[in-house]
C-alpha cells in the first residue's frame, strides 16, 4: 500500500522531484502487476524493460483496453477474492458491463484521491456537501464522493438522484455550502428554485462540482452551461474527470484552468490514433496508469476519451500536469462532408442560440464514407424555426445537420432516460445500420 500522506504536497513540488517520484511508484506498480496480477503475468516478457528502467519504457508498453478487461475480467484480479470488499460495473464496449473490484486499501486510495480534489477547489471540513449523483446502483462516483467528502473532514448530504422537489426542500433545511452534481441537473436545480423559492436557499453554496459533462471548450474558454450554473448560484463551478477503471479523479483547483494530477496516484499520457505520444496542446485519447491499486491494477488504461495536456505551472503554485476539458469519445468521432468533429461541438453551438431548448443529435451513416446527423430539439418563443437553426449550426460548426423541431416533453423523455445517471444527448445509429447491413 503506498504511503499515501508521504507525498500529500508533491503537486507543488518541481517538475523533476515530482518525476522521481512518480519513477520509483511506477517501477513498484509494474512489479506488483507482474507479481500478483494473471493477466500481467501472462505478458512478462513484454514488461521487463519497464520493471528494471522504468519510465523510459513506458512508450513502449502495450496498452490495456476495454476490450481485454471484458475478455479477461477475472484474470485482472491480483488479490485474493475475500480480499475483495466493493464490486461496481463499467460500461462495456459490447454493452455488457464488467465488473471492477476493489479492496480496502483501494476504497481508502479512492477517498484520499478525492479529498485531495475536494481541497484543491476550495472544499474545508466546515462545508456541507449535497450529492446529488447515485451512490447505489453498482457506481462508483456517488460513492467515491462520498468518501472523499467524509475523508476532508466535510458533512455529506446524500439526497442522491431525487427530484427538483426534494433537493430544494433538503438545501432549505440543510442549508449546504457546496453541491457535487451533473452540470446540466444543477442548472436546471437553480433555475427552479429562483422560479420557486426559496431564493435565499442559493446565496450559502459557494461552490459546484460538476460531473459528467465538460464545462469549458478547447480553448478553455467557459461554455454556455458553466456561465448559466455560475448565475444562477452565485458560485464557481469545478469541472472534474475519471473514470471507473484508472480510479483516478483530475479537478479544478481555485483557478479552474484544467484538471489536475495528482502525480502520486497516476501517470497520465495522450497518444494519437497509431498510440504514438502527443505533446501538450495536441488532441489525442487519455490513457492512465492509476498507481497504487491492489484489486484490480492496470498499466497503460485506453479511455477512450479525447483531451490533451496542459504544461507548466498553474497560478495556484501546482506544478503538475493538467487535464484539458473532454471534447468528446473516440468512437463518437464523426466525419461529415470531410469535417471531424465530436458532438459536444454540436451541444455547445445549441446552447449558444437563443430559442433552443432541450435537444440530442442521432448519428447514420452516410454515402461516400460520410456521417449524417440529425438534430432533434424544441424551441422557446417565436422567430426560432429549422432553417435558422441550420444556417447557425454551419457558421459555428462547417456542417448542415438536418434539424427536427419537436415538442419539449417529446425531447425530454429521448435525453432524460430514468435509467441513465446523466443526460443522453447523442445516439450513435452508425453501427446497428452497419450490423443490419452485414445480416
Amino acid at each position: 500500500m503506498i504511503e499515501l500522506k508521504q507525498y500529500k504536497n508533491i503537486a507543488f513540488c518541481r517538475p523533476a522531484e515530482i518525476r522521481r517520484v512518480q519513477e520509483k511508484l511506477f517501477k513498484a506498480h509494474v512489479a506488483y502487476c507482474l507479481n500478483k496480477s494473471p493477466y500481467y503475468r501472462g505478458l512478462r516478457s513484454r514488461f521487463k524493460a519497464a520493471k528494471a528502467s522504468g519510465l523510459e519504457a513506458l512508450l513502449d508498453l502495450p496498452f490495456t483496453q476495454k476490450c481485454d478487461l471484458e475478455k479477461h475480467n477475472d484474470r485482472f484480479l491480483a488479490v485474493k477474492p475475500d480480499r475483495i470488499v466493493d464490486i461496481v460495473l463499467s460500461s462495456g464496449t459490447t454493452g455488457q458491463p464488467t465488473r471492477m473490484m476493489y479492496t480496502e486499501d483501494d476504497l481508502i486510495r479512492l477517498a484520499y484521491n478525492e479529498e485531495r480534489s475536494f481541497a484543491a477547489c476550495g472544499m474545508i471540513p466546515r462545508d456541507r456537501v449535497l450529492l446529488t449523483c447515485t451512490i447505489d446502483r453498482c457506481f462508483v462516483a456517488g460513492l467515491a464522493y462520498f468518501l472523499g467528502v467524509r475523508a476532508l473532514g466535510a458533512a455529506a448530504i446524500r439526497n442522491g438522484l431525487a427530484g427538483l422537489e426534494s433537493h430544494a426542500q433538503i438545501i432549505s433545511q440543510i442549508k449546504p455550502t457546496a453541491l457535487v452534481g451533473v452540470p446540466s441537473f444543477l442548472r436546471k436545480l437553480g433555475t427552479y428554485l429562483r422560479r420557486h423559492g426559496p431564493v435565499s436557499a442559493l446565496t450559502g453554496v459557494k461552490r459546484l462540482i460538476c460531473i459528467g459533462e465538460p464545462l469549458r471548450d478547447r480553448d478553455m474558454a467557459p461554455l454556455k452551461v458553466s456561465r448559466d450554473i455560475e448565475a444562477v448560484w452565485g458560485a464557481k463551478a469545478f469541472s472534474t474527470y475519471a473514470s471507473t477503471e484508472c480510479v483516478s479523479t483530475f479537478c479544478e483547483c481555485i483557478k479552474q484552468a484544467g484538471g489536475h494530477l495528482n502525480p502520486d496516484l497516476a501517470i497520465v499520457e495522450i497518444v494519437d490514433d497509431k498510440g504514438h505520444a502527443l505533446g501538450p496542446g495536441e488532441t489525442g485519447e487519455v490513457v492512465i496508469t492509476p498507481l497504487g491499486i491492489r484489486g484490480m491494477p492496470f498499466i497503460r488504461f485506453k479511455t477512450g476519451d479525447e483531451s490533451f495536456i496542459i504544461d507548466g505551472p498553474c497560478a495556484c503554485g501546482r506544478k503538475t500536469l493538467r487535464l484539458g476539458p473532454i471534447v468528446g469519445r473516440k468512437k463518437q468521432m464523426l466525419k461529415v462532408k470531410g469535417t471531424t468533429l465530436y458532438p459536444q461541438a454540436v451541444y455547445a453551438a445549441l446552447d449558444e442560440i437563443a430559442g433552443v431548448g432541450e435537444y440530442y443529435v442521432e448519428a447514420y451513416s452516410g454515402d461516400a464514407l460520410s456521417d449524417e446527423l440529425t438534430v432533434f430539439l424544441s424551441v422557446k418563443g417565436a422567430g426560432v424555426n429549422a432553417g435558422v437553426i441550420q444556417e447557425k449550426l454551419q457558421s459555428r460548426l462547417r456542417v448542415r445537420p438536418k434539424v427536427v423541431i419537436q415538442d419539449e416533453e417529446t425531447v425530454r423523455a429521448k435525453v432524460y432516460d430514468p435509467g441513465s445517471r446523466k443526460p443522453i444527448r447523442f445516439f450513435d445509429r452508425r453501427d446497428q445500420i452497419c450490423r443490419a447491413a452485414a445480416k
